[in-house]
Protein backbone atom coordinates (compact mmCIF):
# COMPACT_ATOMS: atom_id res chain seq x y z
CA UNK A 1 0.00 0.00 0.00
CA UNK A 2 2.96 2.21 0.93
CA UNK A 3 4.48 1.90 -2.56
CA UNK A 4 0.94 2.22 -4.33
CA UNK A 5 0.75 5.55 -2.42
CA UNK A 6 4.47 6.72 -3.08
CA UNK A 7 3.90 6.00 -6.91
CA UNK A 8 0.31 7.93 -6.59
CA UNK A 9 2.69 11.05 -5.34
CA UNK A 10 5.34 10.72 -7.56
CA UNK A 11 2.82 10.71 -10.84
CA UNK A 12 0.81 13.22 -9.27
CA UNK A 13 3.98 15.33 -8.55
CA UNK A 14 5.23 14.63 -11.98
CA UNK A 15 2.08 15.49 -13.83
CA UNK A 16 1.54 18.83 -11.45
CA UNK A 17 5.53 19.66 -12.81
CA UNK A 18 4.53 19.19 -16.42
CA UNK A 19 1.68 21.46 -16.21
CA UNK A 20 3.25 24.19 -14.61
CA UNK A 21 6.22 24.14 -16.68
CA UNK A 22 3.44 24.38 -19.82
CA UNK A 23 2.09 27.02 -17.92
CA UNK A 24 5.89 28.87 -17.59
CA UNK A 25 6.24 28.33 -21.22
CA UNK A 26 2.90 29.49 -22.47
CA UNK A 27 3.32 32.38 -20.36
CA UNK A 28 7.03 33.34 -21.40
CA UNK A 29 6.00 32.86 -25.47
CA UNK A 30 2.70 35.57 -24.48
CA UNK A 31 5.12 37.86 -23.32
CA UNK A 32 7.86 37.95 -25.45
CA UNK A 33 5.14 38.32 -28.24
CA UNK A 34 3.32 40.91 -26.06
CA UNK A 35 6.99 43.01 -26.16
CA UNK A 36 6.72 41.75 -30.25
CA UNK A 37 2.85 43.50 -30.53
CA UNK A 38 3.43 46.26 -28.62
CA UNK A 39 7.16 46.81 -30.58
CA UNK A 40 5.16 46.56 -33.57
CA UNK A 41 7.44 44.74 -35.71
CA UNK A 42 10.18 42.07 -34.99
CA UNK A 43 13.84 43.09 -35.63
CA UNK A 44 15.30 40.35 -38.02
CA UNK A 45 19.01 39.54 -39.35
CA UNK A 46 19.81 39.40 -43.16
CA UNK A 47 22.30 39.63 -45.27
CA UNK A 48 21.26 41.06 -48.49
CA UNK A 49 21.78 37.83 -51.01
CA UNK A 50 19.31 37.42 -53.36
CA UNK A 51 17.06 34.91 -53.40
CA UNK A 52 17.29 34.17 -49.64
CA UNK A 53 17.50 37.97 -48.41
CA UNK A 54 17.05 41.44 -50.24
CA UNK A 55 16.85 45.07 -49.63
CA UNK A 56 14.95 46.89 -52.85
CA UNK A 57 16.08 50.49 -53.72
CA UNK A 58 13.61 52.03 -51.76
CA UNK A 59 15.12 50.22 -48.37
CA UNK A 60 12.26 47.94 -48.55
CA UNK A 61 13.00 44.04 -48.03
CA UNK A 62 12.23 41.20 -49.36
CA UNK A 63 13.61 37.54 -50.45
CA UNK A 64 12.26 34.19 -49.85
CA UNK A 65 13.17 34.12 -45.91
CA UNK A 66 11.96 37.80 -44.78
CA UNK A 67 8.74 37.02 -46.66
CA UNK A 68 8.28 34.03 -44.56
CA UNK A 69 9.20 35.59 -41.51
CA UNK A 70 6.91 38.29 -42.22
CA UNK A 71 3.93 36.16 -43.22
CA UNK A 72 4.64 34.25 -39.50
CA UNK A 73 5.16 37.23 -37.81
CA UNK A 74 1.69 38.88 -39.47
CA UNK A 75 -0.07 35.30 -38.11
CA UNK A 76 1.00 35.88 -34.77
CA UNK A 77 0.09 39.80 -34.18
CA UNK A 78 3.09 40.95 -35.03
CA UNK A 79 2.43 43.57 -37.86
CA UNK A 80 5.83 43.34 -39.63
CA UNK A 81 9.86 43.12 -39.84
CA UNK A 82 12.34 45.43 -39.86
CA UNK A 83 16.24 44.08 -41.43
CA UNK A 84 19.86 44.95 -40.54
CA UNK A 85 22.07 43.78 -42.75
CA UNK A 86 24.80 41.73 -41.16
CA UNK A 87 27.66 39.51 -42.34
CA UNK A 88 26.73 36.04 -41.21
CA UNK A 89 29.46 35.83 -38.10
CA UNK A 90 28.44 38.42 -36.86
CA UNK A 91 24.55 36.91 -36.87
CA UNK A 92 24.42 35.24 -33.77
CA UNK A 93 26.14 37.61 -31.75
CA UNK A 94 24.04 39.75 -32.92
CA UNK A 95 21.06 38.11 -31.94
CA UNK A 96 22.27 37.01 -28.79
CA UNK A 97 23.33 41.28 -27.79
CA UNK A 98 19.15 41.23 -28.47
CA UNK A 99 20.31 43.89 -31.36
CA UNK A 100 17.60 41.47 -33.63
CA UNK A 101 14.61 39.19 -32.26
CA UNK A 102 15.11 36.50 -34.93
CA UNK A 103 17.85 36.24 -37.71
CA UNK A 104 15.72 34.89 -41.16
CA UNK A 105 18.78 35.24 -43.57
CA UNK A 106 19.65 31.73 -45.25
CA UNK A 107 22.02 30.80 -42.01
CA UNK A 108 22.06 27.31 -42.57
CA UNK A 109 22.10 24.37 -39.10
CA UNK A 110 25.62 23.20 -38.82
CA UNK A 111 27.06 21.97 -35.35
CA UNK A 112 27.91 24.97 -33.70
CA UNK A 113 24.89 26.91 -34.83
CA UNK A 114 22.42 24.30 -33.25
CA UNK A 115 23.89 24.57 -30.18
CA UNK A 116 24.21 28.59 -29.50
CA UNK A 117 20.65 29.26 -31.53
CA UNK A 118 16.96 27.90 -31.34
CA UNK A 119 15.86 27.42 -34.95
CA UNK A 120 12.79 27.29 -36.18
CA UNK A 121 11.74 23.99 -38.74
CA UNK A 122 13.25 24.10 -42.15
CA UNK A 123 12.57 27.55 -44.03
CA UNK A 124 15.05 27.25 -47.36
CA UNK A 125 17.32 24.29 -48.57
CA UNK A 126 19.76 24.76 -51.15
CA UNK A 127 23.39 23.54 -52.10
CA UNK A 128 26.65 25.29 -52.99
CA UNK A 129 27.49 26.75 -56.07
CA UNK A 130 30.59 28.19 -57.89
CA UNK A 131 31.02 31.38 -59.77
CA UNK A 132 34.67 31.60 -61.96
CA UNK A 133 36.27 32.35 -65.33
CA UNK A 134 34.26 31.26 -68.47
CA UNK A 135 35.85 27.88 -69.53
CA UNK A 136 36.72 27.03 -65.81
CA UNK A 137 40.15 27.46 -66.67
CA UNK A 138 41.65 25.85 -63.65
CA UNK A 139 39.09 23.25 -63.63
CA UNK A 140 37.45 23.95 -60.04
CA UNK A 141 34.81 21.55 -59.92
CA UNK A 142 35.33 20.94 -55.81
CA UNK A 143 36.24 22.76 -52.45
CA UNK A 144 39.04 19.95 -52.82
CA UNK A 145 40.42 21.04 -56.13
CA UNK A 146 40.70 24.49 -54.94
CA UNK A 147 42.33 23.10 -51.85
CA UNK A 148 44.94 21.00 -54.37
CA UNK A 149 45.78 23.72 -56.93
CA UNK A 150 48.30 26.31 -54.98
CA UNK A 151 47.69 29.19 -56.86
CA UNK A 152 43.65 29.44 -56.50
CA UNK A 153 42.16 31.93 -54.62
CA UNK A 154 38.11 31.12 -53.61
CA UNK A 155 36.33 34.29 -52.28
CA UNK A 156 33.50 32.86 -49.59
CA UNK A 157 31.37 35.11 -46.53
CA UNK A 158 32.81 36.20 -43.30
CA UNK A 159 31.60 33.41 -41.29
CA UNK A 160 29.32 31.51 -43.55
CA UNK A 161 29.08 27.84 -44.50
CA UNK A 162 31.11 28.26 -47.74
CA UNK A 163 33.91 29.72 -46.17
CA UNK A 164 33.77 26.74 -43.53
CA UNK A 165 33.62 24.02 -46.26
CA UNK A 166 36.79 25.71 -48.01
CA UNK A 167 38.71 25.12 -44.81
CA UNK A 168 37.51 21.73 -43.75
CA UNK A 169 38.72 20.69 -47.04
CA UNK A 170 42.10 21.99 -47.06
CA UNK A 171 42.20 25.47 -48.31
CA UNK A 172 44.95 27.35 -47.00
CA UNK A 173 43.77 30.35 -44.39
CA UNK A 174 45.53 32.82 -46.86
CA UNK A 175 44.10 31.81 -49.96
CA UNK A 176 40.26 31.53 -48.42
CA UNK A 177 39.23 35.61 -49.13
CA UNK A 178 36.12 37.16 -46.96
CA UNK A 179 34.02 38.65 -49.53
CA UNK A 180 31.77 41.50 -47.54
CA UNK A 181 28.96 40.70 -49.60
CA UNK A 182 27.80 39.59 -53.15
CA UNK A 183 28.19 42.02 -55.50
CA UNK A 184 32.02 42.67 -54.07
CA UNK A 185 32.39 38.84 -54.81
CA UNK A 186 31.38 39.33 -58.57
CA UNK A 187 33.52 42.19 -58.83
CA UNK A 188 36.36 40.33 -57.10
CA UNK A 189 36.44 37.54 -59.69
CA UNK A 190 36.06 40.02 -62.57
CA UNK A 191 39.18 41.73 -61.67
CA UNK A 192 40.98 38.14 -60.90
CA UNK A 193 41.81 39.06 -57.27
CA UNK A 194 39.70 36.20 -56.83
CA UNK A 195 39.49 32.36 -58.81
CA UNK A 196 36.24 31.69 -57.86
CA UNK A 197 33.23 33.00 -55.27
CA UNK A 198 31.46 30.58 -53.32
CA UNK A 199 27.71 30.72 -52.41
CA UNK A 200 24.29 28.50 -52.55
CA UNK A 201 23.28 28.27 -55.82
CA UNK A 202 19.99 30.25 -56.26
CA UNK A 203 22.59 33.36 -54.84
CA UNK A 204 25.13 32.39 -57.37
CA UNK A 205 22.27 32.13 -59.98
CA UNK A 206 20.85 35.11 -59.07
CA UNK A 207 23.91 37.25 -59.26
CA UNK A 208 25.21 36.04 -62.53
CA UNK A 209 21.94 36.60 -64.36
CA UNK A 210 21.85 40.12 -62.97
CA UNK A 211 25.35 40.95 -64.29
CA UNK A 212 25.08 39.59 -67.64
CA UNK A 213 28.73 38.96 -68.29
CA UNK A 214 29.36 36.48 -70.50
CA UNK A 215 33.16 35.89 -69.23
CA UNK A 216 31.65 34.33 -65.47
CA UNK A 217 29.88 31.09 -65.67
CA UNK A 218 28.68 28.78 -62.41
CA UNK A 219 29.48 25.45 -61.53
CA UNK A 220 26.70 23.80 -59.84
CA UNK A 221 26.19 21.93 -57.18
CA UNK A 222 29.82 21.75 -55.17
CA UNK A 223 31.17 17.99 -56.20
CA UNK A 224 31.14 16.98 -52.83
CA UNK A 225 29.10 19.53 -50.60
CA UNK A 226 26.35 18.83 -48.97
CA UNK A 227 22.54 20.04 -49.19
CA UNK A 228 21.63 22.49 -46.20
CA UNK A 229 18.57 24.21 -44.70
CA UNK A 230 18.15 27.01 -42.76
CA UNK A 231 15.68 28.37 -40.55
CA UNK A 232 14.66 31.15 -38.19
CA UNK A 233 17.26 31.43 -35.27
CA UNK A 234 16.00 32.57 -31.75
CA UNK A 235 17.95 33.13 -28.83
CA UNK A 236 18.02 29.88 -26.76
CA UNK A 237 16.16 31.77 -23.88
CA UNK A 238 13.41 32.33 -26.86
CA UNK A 239 12.42 28.77 -26.97
CA UNK A 240 8.93 29.72 -26.13
CA UNK A 241 8.63 32.36 -28.63
CA UNK A 242 10.05 29.86 -31.34
CA UNK A 243 7.80 27.00 -30.44
CA UNK A 244 4.96 29.58 -31.08
CA UNK A 245 6.95 30.16 -34.45
CA UNK A 246 6.79 26.98 -35.44
CA UNK A 247 3.16 26.71 -35.14
CA UNK A 248 1.82 29.38 -37.59
CA UNK A 249 4.80 27.95 -40.00
CA UNK A 250 3.70 24.37 -40.01
CA UNK A 251 0.27 26.21 -40.58
CA UNK A 252 1.45 27.93 -43.67
CA UNK A 253 3.05 25.14 -45.08
CA UNK A 254 0.08 22.71 -44.99
CA UNK A 255 -1.87 25.69 -46.63
CA UNK A 256 0.06 25.96 -49.35
CA UNK A 257 0.78 29.56 -48.28
CA UNK A 258 4.37 28.64 -47.97
CA UNK A 259 4.76 27.06 -50.99
CA UNK A 260 3.26 30.11 -52.48
CA UNK A 261 6.23 32.46 -50.69
CA UNK A 262 9.31 30.73 -51.12
CA UNK A 263 8.61 29.28 -54.91
CA UNK A 264 8.82 32.23 -56.86
CA UNK A 265 12.59 32.31 -55.49
CA UNK A 266 13.19 29.49 -56.50
CA UNK A 267 13.10 27.84 -53.55
CA UNK A 268 11.57 23.98 -52.74
CA UNK A 269 8.55 24.06 -50.86
CA UNK A 270 9.11 20.42 -50.68
CA UNK A 271 12.54 20.29 -49.74
CA UNK A 272 12.10 22.04 -46.57
CA UNK A 273 8.96 19.89 -45.68
CA UNK A 274 10.53 16.74 -46.15
CA UNK A 275 12.93 17.40 -43.45
CA UNK A 276 13.30 18.79 -39.86
CA UNK A 277 15.24 20.72 -37.54
CA UNK A 278 16.13 17.41 -35.39
CA UNK A 279 17.37 15.67 -38.24
CA UNK A 280 19.50 18.23 -39.66
CA UNK A 281 21.15 19.34 -36.47
CA UNK A 282 21.81 15.70 -35.82
CA UNK A 283 23.12 15.45 -39.41
CA UNK A 284 24.96 18.43 -38.55
CA UNK A 285 26.71 17.28 -34.99
CA UNK A 286 27.70 14.48 -37.05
Amino acid sequence: MMNRNLLRRAALGALFTATALAGINAATADEALDALKEQGFARIAIANEPPFTAVNADGSVSGAAPDVARAVFKNLGVDDVVASISEYGAMIPGLQAKRFDAVTAGLFMKPERCNAVAYSEPVLCDAEAFALKAGNPLGLKSYKDIADNKDAKIGAPGGGTEERLALEAGVPRERVIVVPDAQSGLTMLQQGRIDVYSLPVLSINALVSKAADPTIEVVAPVEGAPVYCDGAAFRKDQTALRDAFDVELAKLKESGEFAKIIEPYGFSAKAAISTSREKLCAVAAK
